[in-house]
């Protein structure tokens, strides 16, 4: 439905929604734009404090895929009118903490009466206009460094089946709480060329939407990625996100997948992830720049834009 939405014709629109990238951009001078995202979720983990830091860190993290530094937030809350407020003000306090923690000043927000909690952040960062690294622009011949472990989707419905080690969960929480903000820094000192952050569509899912804006092919060695310690227990178990299992539906036609690959590995490259990882396209001479791993490469169009060998 998205292209029969009408939009404003802006030259100074520099990212919108036409590629699905992680943030939009807006020039407002030659050396200066904005960049603008929003996210947020209902409660993944049980402690509130630790609930809204990690929701600032899924939203910041689509500026940093961007290459951008976010500058200032609004908050949004939905949360029941009789709830307990001790859990509220943990909520704001792990939220602007980590917001604190990223030098971006949250400004205010809005708060709406819902029996469902959610939580996050409208993020707006600076970026220069000749240094975004959008989903399109990928180039054949570039390494793909991935910077987090998988499976954060996967451990938080292991914890809801109430079968999650609590080791497995502080693993992901620690996981989800890291900032990308040094592995943004150090993809642009990399020379990167394109880049998404991996949440909600998973692994596969966002690298289709990275391939369709290059308009090139992905080639990923299942054998590199590293999963979050517990994920594929839980998964073996069959502790599987319904997201996952959504997302293989809409992404796994743009997938090619090679002999041998252990199931349970590939239903977890759709795992949804929160406060995921940096996917990053970069000359592979740079490569080991980025704190990550390098889970493949980039070739002209394929036949699939994604290829799982």
């Amino acid at each position: 439905m998205l292209p029969r939405v009408p939009r404003l014709k802006d030259a100074n629109v520099l990212v919108g929604f036409d590629t699905n990238d992680d943030a939009g951009v807006y020039r407002i001078s030659p050396e200066c734009a904005l960049v603008q995202t929003t996210d947020f979720f209902t409660p993944i983990v049980d402690d509130p404090y630790t609930f809204g830091a990690i929701a600032a860190a899924n939203a910041l993290s689509d500026v940093y895929a961007m290459g951008g530094r976010p500058i200032t937030a609004l908050s949004i809350l939905c949360y029941p009118g009789k709830g307990d407020l001790d859990d509220l003000e943990e909520i704001l306090r792990g939220g602007a903490e980590k917001m604190i923690e990223a030098g971006c000043a949250v400004l205010g927000g809005h708060s709406v009466n819902d029996d469902e909690i959610k939580f996050g952040y409208a993020v707006t960062g600076l970026i220069h206009p000749g240094r975004i690294l959008a989903n399109a622009g990928a180039r054949a011949g570039d390494a793909l460094v991935f910077t987090k472990l998988i499976g954060t989707g996967v451990i938080a419905t292991a914890l809801k089946r109430g079968i999650a080690r609590d080791e497995h969960v502080q693993g992901a929480i620690l996981s989800m709480l890291t900032l990308n903000r040094s592995a943004c820094e150090a993809m642009l000192a990399a020379g990167a060329h394109g880049c998404t952050d991996v949440t909600g569509f998973g692994l596969l899912g966002h690298a289709r939407e990275l391939a369709l804006a290059s308009q090139v092919t992905l080639e990923i060695d299942s054998a590199a990625i590293e999963f979050l310690p517990g994920a594929v227990e839980y998964a073996r178990q069959g502790a599987l996100p319904g997201g996952l299992n959504n997302n293989r539906a809409f992404a796994e036609c743009a997938v090619a997948v090679g002999d041998g690959i252990d199931p349970v590995a590939l239903a977890l490259l759709y795992d949804p992830q929160t406060s995921g990882g940096l996917l990053i396209s970069v000359p592979p001479e740079s490569a080991a720049l980025i704190p990550g791993r390098v889970i493949g490469r980039v070739v002209e169009r394929a036949e699939k834009p994604v290829v799982v060998q």
